[in-house]
């Protein structure tokens, strides 16, 4: 029993990294109408500025994290959204993903011939010390990063719910032209949506490249369990985001540690045919209805 805690909440600990990518997904699809394939890079990079402050700069760890943050929003928010998205956003569909395709190319080849290809060590943000869970030994680290991004996106839930500039943005991804009419600063709104997205990759960048290292190709693998984890759960829902990436977390290490190594990397993959086939809107999603 004790060694099945220990691998539910070490589950549960990368799922919730998993899942504030997902969210990003989720909130990108509500801003535009579109998938950003880029996400997993977008999870990626931030890693490397909070490296580049550290190795180059010279910086604390504290200032390194900030200035990481900071250049994320800018970059993979503000940036992404004015040189990519907005150009594009009236004919959104296709073109606009092949966009986020280029964009995810772009990121991964710059941050290989800039930063190199092998894996970087990255400094820990939390003790490596162990606790002890009924009667399971768990990992500090492990705690910390659930009760981090649970924190996060509690805040992120009751800010969108709760404020005005929220309840703007959500009725900006519900419907662009009334909330328009209504005196919603729609263009202003959707830029808000690509900050926070920029803001919840970093995030989850500094929480999961202590344990993965920081290396170029590592948005493959975290863009595609993300994506997943946002059809699994519900695409347009966040809390459906947060399930789905908990959801894939602990499913990965049982099957790891009960069943087999070799396929897990399949897990994701069978479970989102299971729910695609079962409920296509996902477990928390609702459905859609558009005119084509």
């Amino acid at each position: 029993m004790s060694e099945f805690l220990q691998v539910v909440l070490s589950g549960l600990a990368t799922g919730s990294i998993y899942a504030l990518a997902a969210i990003g997904f989720t909130l990108v699809w509500q801003a535009a109408q579109t998938v950003n394939f880029a996400q997993g890079e977008f999870v990626m990079l931030p890693a490397f500025f909070v490296l580049i402050a550290l190795n180059w700069l010279g910086w604390p760890l504290w200032a390194a994290l900030a200035f990481g943050l900071v250049i994320s929003v800018l970059v993979l928010g503000l940036l992404f959204k004015k040189l990519v998205v907005e150009p594009m956003l009236p004919n959104t569909g296709l073109p606009l993903i092949i966009a986020t395709m280029a964009v995810a190319i772009l990121l991964k080849e710059g941050a290989k011939e800039f930063y190199g290809a092998e894996a970087q060590p990255y400094p820990a943000l939390f003790p490596h010390t162990t606790l002890s869970v009924g009667g399971a030994v768990v990992s500090i680290q492990d705690i910390l990063n659930i009760l981090v991004s649970l924190s996060v996106v509690l805040a992120l839930t009751l800010f969108l719910d709760r404020t005005r500039t929220g309840r703007c943005i959500q009725a900006t991804a519900q419907n662009p032209a009334v909330a328009e009419i209504l005196g919603v600063k729609t263009r202003r709104m959707v830029l808000y949506t690509f900050l926070i997205n920029a803001a919840l990759a970093a995030l989850a960048s500094m929480l999961i490249s202590p344990v993965y290292l920081a290396k170029f190709s590592n948005g493959e693998t975290l863009g595609i369990v993300a994506f997943i984890a946002a059809i699994v759960g519900g695409f347009n829902q966040i809390r459906g985001a947060l399930v789905g990436g908990l959801l894939i977390g602990v499913l990965d290490n049982l099957t790891a540690t009960y069943v087999t190594t070799t396929y897990r990397a399949a897990l994701p993959l069978v479970l989102l045919i299971v729910i695609i086939l079962w409920r296509p809107q996902g477990l928390l999603g609702t459905s859609e209805g558009r005119q084509v």
